[in-house]
């Protein structure tokens, strides 16, 4: 019998998310949660797009396309399915086939045996899968903990740039959840690292490695 599982390849990811995904890039056939912000989903989808590969957005009416273009997403390689209904997985499943990289905010829960089936055709193809909300299985989760502008002085000025803090947590044996500052966007719209505040930097070293079931105990206890 042939494995139908792929090599795990790399995917052309934006520089600056090199510090925030496990193993510095984001990979073919995986599932990756992206919670509490569209901009690190665009984020997300500006380097596979920047070099040349279509991706996909489905299930997310406010998925500006302007701001996109800003960012850096290719709008003639940029397929829209905004409200797919209740068939949102069957047209998550198509997508998958044909698209290198898709983005979903999925319409309903999703059943692990869905899930399971639903990965493997990603395995299959070596389609990357965003996914805005719960993914049972997921690869890794990116989440955003805190979002500061910068910019207003004294009551007056523009909004300039926004620093957040992403934390990030990966399957596997044991996953190091970490965390992140970056520029998102930057005062020129660009994505970039933050310069990290006295004692971040400490205790992302400091972090122990926890097993994933200890989060999801923590989580949900």
């Amino acid at each position: 019998m042939q494995a139908t599982r792929l090599d795990s390849k790399a995917v052309p990811t934006h520089p600056a998310l090199t510090q925030v995904l496990p193993g510095g890039t984001l990979r073919e056939g995986t599932v990756v949660q992206v919670e509490g912000s569209t901009t690190l989903l665009m984020a997300l989808l500006a380097g596979p797009s920047a070099s040349g590969r279509w991706v996909a957005v489905a299930g997310m009416p406010e998925f500006g396309v302007e701001a996109a273009a800003r960012f850096g997403i290719d709008l003639d390689r940029l397929v829209l399915v905004p409200d797919p209904g209740r068939q949102w997985l069957t047209v998550v499943a198509a997508l998958a086939d044909v698209i290198p990289v898709v983005a979903v905010r999925p319409a309903g829960r999703i059943s692990p045996a869905e899930s399971s089936r639903v990965q493997a055709r990603l395995r299959q193809r070596g389609t990357t899968l965003l996914v805005a909300g719960e993914w049972p299985g997921s690869d890794a989760r990116l989440g955003v903990e805190t979002s500061e502008w910068q910019g207003l002085e004294r009551g007056h000025g523009h909004l300039a740039e926004r620093e957040v803090v992403v934390s990030v947590a990966g399957r596997g044996e044991f996953v190091r959840r970490t965390r992140s500052r970056l520029r998102l966007p930057g005062r020129h719209l660009e994505f970039a690292p933050a310069a990290p505040t006295p004692g971040f930097a400490e205790s992302i070293r400091l972090a122990e490695p926890i097993h994933l079931d200890d989060i999801e105990r923590r989580a949900t206890g």
